[in-house]
This record gives C-alpha cells, structure tokens and sequence, in this order.
C-alpha cells in the first residue's frame, strides 16, 4: 500500500484524524497515531478522551503499562510490530519500511501552515526516493480527491 499524504485544508487537523481512526478501528486494525511534541500528544489524548459516548475511540498515550494493548497507541516515537496501520501527523517521520509493512499509512498535514506543507513535500520526496508507493489526496474542493500518485 501507498502512503496516503492528506493535505487538511477544510477541517483541523484532529477532526480528519478522528475521522480515519474510526474507520481504521472498525476495520479492526491497531493504529499508531505519531506526532513530534509529547505536550501535543498529551493535548489529543485528552480531547480523545473528552469526545461523547458516540465519537469514543480507546486509546492510550505511549509510556503506560498496556501500550501493547491499546487500540490506538499516540506516540513520538515508532513502536515497531503488531500494529496494521500508522498515522503520522506534525511532521512526524515515517520510513519507506514502514509504509511496506502497514496496511496504511497516512501522513495527515495541515495545508494552512507552510512550514507544515515543506516538511511534507520534502517526506515525500525521501519516501518516494526510497522506493515507497505514494498517493497525495486534499480536500480543497470539500471532498477528499486523489491529486498525484508514485
């Protein structure tokens, strides 16, 4: 599978991640949601937390006891096997490895913030060098469109 680069424009970023996380837990998949700041992670583990009976999605944040449990697993970090798909946002990294042996990937940017834009240009860039499929979808136009694929 490609590595899916979502380009948020319409929405933030959280709410698209909402979004695929639930649909990737109905699939039955385990899902690693990576960020770069462990104060950002902490912040979408309490607004996860804080969603109404019916936006529930179980999840833990990194460091607890049952992190090999955990449906959702918010992360800074990889945390390797045993997991079917990794969600990737702030430009976290994610290798060409990885985009090999996951079921999905995404890699989720918000298109409001360049810096945010570069970084996921230059991902690109190094995935697609290094031999990983990708598929870049946005949602300018208020539905998600596939825009390129590698």
């Amino acid at each position: 599978m490609p590595a899916l680069f979502y380009h948020v424009t319409q929405a933030p970023v959280e709410e698209v991640l909402e979004t695929l996380l639930t649909r990737a837990l109905a699939q039955g998949w385990r899902v690693e949601c990576r960020g770069t700041d462990p104060e950002r992670m902490d912040w979408l583990d309490q607004k996860l937390w804080l969603g109404g009976d019916e936006s529930f999605l179980p999840h833990g944040l990194e460091g607890g006891p049952h992190d090999d449990l955990q449906p959702v697993l918010l992360s800074t970090r990889p945390h390797g096997a045993g997991r079917q798909a990794v969600m990737t946002l702030d430009g976290a990294e994610v290798s060409a490895e990885e985009v090999g042996t996951h079921e999905r990937v995404w890699i989720l940017f918000d298109g409001r913030d360049e810096r945010a834009v570069q970084r996921a240009r230059d991902q690109w860039r190094a995935l697609t060098a290094a031999g990983a499929a990708a598929q870049y979808w946005n949602d300018e136009s208020g539905r998600w469109e596939k825009k390129a694929e590698r």
